[in-house]
C-alpha cells in the first residue's frame, strides 16, 4: 500500500454505507440532515459514519450557521484514487508481461 493512502481511508470505503455518503458528497457539500433525508439510516448512524470517514481523512466539515456542513476532502479522494491506479498499473503490466511470456512460448 502506498504511504500516501491509509488503510483507514481504505477500510472506511469498505462499509457501503460510507460509500454511499461519499457518492452523495461527490455531488457538493450536504449536511448531516441532508445526507440523513436521501439514505435509509438515521441522522446519528450519519454522524457516526461522517466521524469515521473524516478520521480517514476523506471529509473535512465546517459550521454553516447551526449545521456542519460536510464536503469531500480533494487529497483524501486523490491518495485513494491513486492508490487503485498504481494497483491497475501493476496488474495490467505482470499481466502484459505474462501474454508476452506465453506467446514466446507459442513462437518456439
Amino acid at each position: 500500500m502506498t504511504e500516501a493512502v491509509s488503510s483507514a481511508a481504505l477500510d472506511a470505503l469498505g462499509d457501503s454505507m460510507r460509500r454511499s455518503i461519499v457518492e452523495l458528497l461527490a455531488g457538493g457539500p450536504a449536511s448531516v440532515q441532508s445526507i440523513a433525508d436521501r439514505l435509509p439510516i438515521s441522522r446519528p448512524a450519519v454522524s457516526r459514519h461522517l466521524r469515521l470517514l473524516k478520521q480517514a481523512e476523506l471529509v473535512i466539515d465546517e459550521p454553516v450557521g447551526t449545521q456542519r456542513v460536510y464536503r469531500l476532502r480533494p487529497d483524501g479522494m486523490e491518495a485513494v484514487r491513486a492508490y487503485f491506479v498504481q494497483l491497475w498499473d501493476e496488474a495490467a503490466a505482470r499481466y502484459r508481461l505474462a501474454a508476452e511470456n506465453l506467446d514466446d512460448r507459442r513462437s518456439r
